[in-house]
């Protein structure tokens, strides 16, 4: 479904949108651009993002990086997410979320979820590594560093792959937003009145 040159985007309703990758994959400045897309076509646009980063400095800051830790805080986000969500939000969420069992549980704690694997290749992230979390735990400096001493389980059957590094921001972004109009989570105001005007003559 393709964009128009002015959109003007509504909600049609709440929806948690689980941006899953490898750290370096590109979700963070995706759900950043994504929401200024949208954002700049109807300031009203209500859209919400729980960045991981964050949420480990606050909610789960008493949770270390063992299996069992990383899933009580992917349950703690998506309760989060869940519940703004429910309230008529678009709330994306750019969490690493290595487990699948973990987003098994966040998925059911939204009325609508939408999980969408940023895909990289672990080389790519590397490469980026906008952290330098690579290159720590490549030197010992960093234990647990997903995808090198812990495990990424890749998803199964997300509802949307976008491959970041095959594509760029822009054109992942608008993977994106014509999947949500695609599935009716959102819509593009100016369409309707383009389309109630010709039926009015």
């Amino acid at each position: 479904m393709a964009i128009t040159a002015k959109p003007s985007f509504k909600l049609n309703k709440g929806l948690t949108l689980w941006l899953t990758g490898l750290s370096g994959s590109g979700k963070t400045t995706l759900a950043q651009a994504l929401s200024r897309k949208l954002m700049d076509s109807n300031p009203l646009f209500p859209i919400e993002i729980i960045d991981g980063d964050e949420i480990r400095r606050t909610l789960s800051k008493d949770l270390g990086f063992s299996k069992d830790d990383r899933n009580t805080n992917v349950e703690r986000v998506g309760f989060l997410a869940g519940k703004i969500a429910k309230h008529g939000v678009l709330v994306i969420v750019p969490v690493i979320a290595p487990y699948a069992s973990g987003r098994h549980k966040a998925r059911y704690m939204s009325e609508s979820f939408v999980e969408v694997y940023i895909k990289a290749s672990l080389e790519t992230v590397k490469k980026r590594d906008p952290k330098g979390l690579y290159k720590q735990a490549e030197k010992g400096e960093v234990e647990h560093m997903t995808g090198l001493d812990d495990p990424y389980e890749i998803p199964a059957n997300p509802e949307l792959i976008v491959e970041t590094d095959k594509l760029d921001i822009e054109n992942s972004v608008r993977t994106i937003i014509e999947f949500l109009l695609g599935r009716g989570y959102i819509k593009n105001a100016s369409n309707d009145l383009k389309n109630f005007l010709k039926s009015a003559h």
